[in-house]
């Protein structure tokens, strides 16, 4: 039986997840996601399952369920926006961190079969420095009418709601003028 186009519920079998931390994925730590976090991630995932808005909307607090749970298991909780200087700082995440683990988390969703309006795709980057902007890294997916959507939860402490949005308006983002 196929409810609201998920797999049949059956015992969700854990899912030994990394997570990177200390820049640029220096750290990597386990994070065993059992059967209780995937039975609580369908449930925010079946909660969005009625419009790609909604579902974004419900990937939004996926992430921030994630991200709380990374948190206890590295014992601290990520500043936001990653400082140059906080390298190898245990917990600590750049964006290269955050996008990362954003993309274990989308692939794992999209795995299991919890996506009906997205597709995850491969990270992306914007800001080259000679463009007067630092490289940026964040997760992305794409809806079924082709519009990509940047997911980016560098500017957010950990557990915080990450930025999903339009990826040509996230691309612009830090240039001269926009936001």
């Amino acid at each position: 039986m196929m409810l609201l186009g998920l797999a049949p519920t059956r015992p969700a079998a854990a899912e030994r997840l990394t997570i990177c931390h200390g820049y640029s994925c220096y750290y990597e730590t386990r994070l065993d996601f059992g059967a209780q976090d995937l039975s609580r991630i369908a449930s925010i995932m079946r909660a969005g399952s009625s419009s790609p808005e909604a579902e974004r909307r419900a990937l939004s607090r996926a992430i921030q369920y994630f991200e709380r749970r990374a948190s206890g298991v590295l014992g601290v909780r990520d500043r936001p926006k990653g400082e140059l200087g906080h390298g190898r700082e245990l917990g600590q995440m750049d964006c290269i961190d955050e996008s990362t683990n954003t993309t274990t988390l989308l692939r794992l969703i999209e795995a299991k079969g919890m996506l009906r309006h997205h597709r995850v795709l491969r990270r992306t980057s914007r800001g080259y420095l000679l463009d007067n902007r630092f490289p940026h890294f964040a997760a992305v997916i794409v809806d079924k009418s082709g519009r990509r959507w940047a997911v980016d939860s560098w500017y957010e402490p950990g557990g915080g709601a990450p930025d999903i949005m339009p990826l040509d308006q996230w691309k612009q983002r830090g240039v001269a003028g926009k936001r």
